[in-house]
């Protein structure tokens, strides 16, 4: 009751979801005969205005046509610079960002709304709540560069499932399916939109069917699973200045095979709520103000009915989590120079859950007379809220140049309702914990002429630890055999980033049509940085004699650094063919012990070849991943070697309204592995080795729209 009634607060507090319009110019509904784009302002954080824009933004938009559909939203970053993914299955693939990754990484969607994983394993990311044929268009901060949207550490990714529809009083829509040979998947997708006077609608409906994979040694790898999902928003334009918006989607996924991880997925049911509100004026000084309120529930089980400790112990899990969430941000205006965005926003998460074990063999392998039961704690009811008041500037010092400026304080509160008994012996006089953070950045961004622009930017993001990090009871949460037990009193870890970026372009009517180029340096030093350390004080709680027997406690390492370089470039020539490359480079080092941090990827260069028309396009892209032999040995990483990949992709618009694309993927069949892929876990017939990555595999994607 007490939950329900703090949703009913904050959705009459910030009454409606997303608005549309930044420009009155899209916001004008005439007639109903004329045709006119609402664009949702909301949804998109950046819009193309210097006097708008965060600092440091990576925008990718062409997920309009993909020959190959993403098994979830994670795998669209694959494609970015400077993005490696994690992969724990098939399934929980999420991104990492320059060697940051999870909570260090500020994931949204559609200009806010958040929502937490329930597995501590974490099976089901945001990235896997999100159907990835929504996604429209990927909008990334490249650091702590902006205040305006929660705490950010090590980036801020905003997912945009929506550009707007067409007012027209008509239906339009899409059906799409696809097709891949290696794991037999069949993906299939609707989409619907129109409005009805000044009422505006969209649907989605999404279905995908993955089998086994076989690898580039022809081994088949446990990795099939299922996923229907749906969304609806619905939207009314009051006026052409308030704009009232809903949404609401459901992921239900079902038998989800995880090869690196000690359970699978049974289910992992999800349910996210928006509310969106934007009142804009024509006022000199106040310009609008924004309300965004929402709502997320997780409801996950796994077990391990398919692995092998199941002959000795048969485990069932089941986790929940909440979120609830909501922002007010006004907008102002100080003179034609100045531009202010100052708000405050809210999050708090919930979850709770235990598992049950049925032991039917004692420790030397013998069965046991009488199987004997457990429940153990996994989440302690822990909760964690937030309470964030920001303020955002830019001061337009010429028409070229501008300055930007931001700050913001958190207020983070964090208790265990219901701490396991093996938790209270190490933290005696356990009790809920408050902490104030400082967060900034200030920036520079000078347009050298129509074509250059040079950015300088400094931020200070800071990080409170996240719920497995505090409360995490005796689990195997890691990509290694230690149980890790969570530190309430640990400290908020701290990113000091210093960025140079470059962006440009040469024209040309010759031969080569059009070169575009772009480079980034940057540098992080961090304090309090936070990772699983062994204890050889404690005694792991379950089976205390198998190795490893002393736990791992999250505790803040006192110093370490990353730094490295992007570069991107692409040329146009004979106006349809197009040559680019782009290389990606992190370094990351533990100053104690004189090594890497966790999950660093190595070096990445990709070179692509492609024809692109309107009606017919192709591309061959060959991607060069070097060894990694800078490792963590606290983190138990082994070195890894490199590798290279040939993928081949092309496409034809037979007629105005069909797409019809195809690939070939890993075209050599190569036996490969990712640094950041997890180890087989708990599996017969694999050992403790990197999860492989699929073989050769030919896909079809078939797309019309009315």
């Amino acid at each position: 009751m007490k939950n329900i009634k703090i949703l009913f607060t904050i959705l009459i507090l910030h009454s409606a979801i997303l608005l549309n319009a930044q420009n009155e110019k899209h916001d004008t509904i005439k007639g109903s005969g004329e045709l006119i784009r609402i664009i949702p302002l909301q949804e998109v954080v950046v819009i193309g205005e210097i006097k708008h824009d965060p600092s440091m933004v990576v925008i990718m938009e062409d997920f309009g046509i993909k020959p190959v559909q993403p098994k979830n939203s994670g795998e669209l970053f694959s494609a970015i610079t400077g993005f490696s993914l994690i992969k724990r299955s098939n399934y929980a693939v999420e991104p990492s960002f320059r060697a940051s990754q999870h909570e260090q990484l500020n994931v949204i969607y559609d200009g806010g709304i958040r929502a937490t994983h329930a597995c501590p394993n974490r099976m089901d990311p945001i990235t896997t709540l999100v159907n990835p044929e929504e996604v429209t268009r990927l909008e990334i901060v490249k650091g702590p560069f902006t205040v305006r949207y929660g705490p950010t550490f090590g980036g801020m990714i905003n997912m945009v499932t929506g550009t707007g529809t067409v007012m027209d009083g008509k239906i339009h829509g899409t059906v799409s399916a696809g097709l891949e040979s290696n794991s037999n998947a069949k993906v299939s997708i609707v989409q619907l939109r129109g409005n009805y006077k000044k009422f505006v609608y969209s649907g989605t409906l999404g279905y995908r069917n993955y089998g086994n994979y076989k690898d580039g040694d022809g081994r088949e790898i446990p990795s099939s699973f299922k996923n229907t999902g749906y969304s609806l928003k619905a939207g009314y334009h009051i006026s052409n200045y308030q704009k009232l918006y809903l949404s609401f989607r459901q992921n239900f996924g079902r038998t989800i095979m995880h090869a690196g991880l000690p359970m699978d997925g049974a289910y992992d049911d999800s349910s996210i709520a928006g509310i969106d509100y934007r009142f804009i004026t024509r006022g000199d000084s106040f310009k609008g103000i924004t309300l965004k309120g929402y709502y997320s529930f997780v409801d996950h089980q796994m077990d391990n009915h398919k692995k092998i400790s199941f002959a000795s112990t048969e485990a069932v899990a089941g986790v929940t989590s909440r979120m609830i969430g909501g922002k007010v941000e006004g907008e102002w205006g100080l003179g034609e120079r100045i531009s202010l965005f100052t708000g405050i926003d809210y999050t708090d998460q919930f979850r709770s859950g235990s598992r049950e074990r049925l032991v039917k063999k004692d420790m030397t392998g013998n069965p046991l007379p009488e199987p004997k039961k457990f429940t153990d704690e996994i989440w302690q009811d822990a909760s964690l809220s937030q309470k964030g008041i920001f303020i955002e500037g830019k001061y337009s010092i010429s028409e070229k140049s501008v300055f930007t400026f931001g700050s913001r304080v958190d207020f983070v509160n964090s208790r265990a309702d219901n701490p396991d008994a093996s938790f209270e012996e190490i933290y005696s006089g356990l009790s809920g914990r408050s902490e104030v953070n400082f967060s900034g950045t200030i920036s520079y961004s000078l347009q050298l002429n129509n074509y250059d622009r040079l950015e300088l930017a400094f931020g200070r993001g800071v990080r409170t630890g996240n719920l497995e990090e505090k409360f995490i009871c005796f689990s195997n949460i890691g990509s290694d055999a230690y149980e890790y037990v969570g530190n309430p009193y640990i400290k908020p870890e701290i990113n000091h980033q210093f960025e140079i970026d470059y962006y440009g372009k040469i024209p040309s009517d010759g031969i080569i049509s059009r070169f575009d180029y772009s480079g980034s340096v940057f540098y992080s030093r961090y304090e309090n940085y936070i990772m699983g350390i062994v204890d050889t004080t404690l005694i792991r709680k379950f089976n205390p004699t198998m190795p490893p027997v002393n736990p791992k406690v999250f505790q803040n390492v006192p110093d370490a650094f990353k730094y490295g370089a992007e570069v991107f470039g692409s040329i146009r020539f004979f106006n349809h063919f197009i040559f680019s490359t782009e290389m990606s480079y992190v370094f990351t080092e533990r100053k104690d012990l004189k090594e890497s941090l966790p999950l660093t990827p190595p070096l990445k260069a990709v070179f692509a070849f492609g024809y692109d028309r309107e009606f017919l396009w192709a591309k061959v892209k060959y991607t060069v991943t070097s060894k990694q032999e800078r490792v963590s040995s606290a983190f138990d990483e082994s070195p890894t070697n490199g590798y290279s990949l040939v993928d081949i992709e092309a496409g034809v618009k037979p007629m105005k309204n069909l797409t019809i694309g195809t690939s070939v993927l890993n075209l050599t069949n190569k036996l490969y592995h990712n640094h950041l892929n997890f180890a087989f876990n708990n599996l017969s017939g694999f050992g403790k080795e990197f999860i492989t990555e699929p073989g050769r595999n030919f896909t079809v994607f078939v797309s019309y729209k009315f």
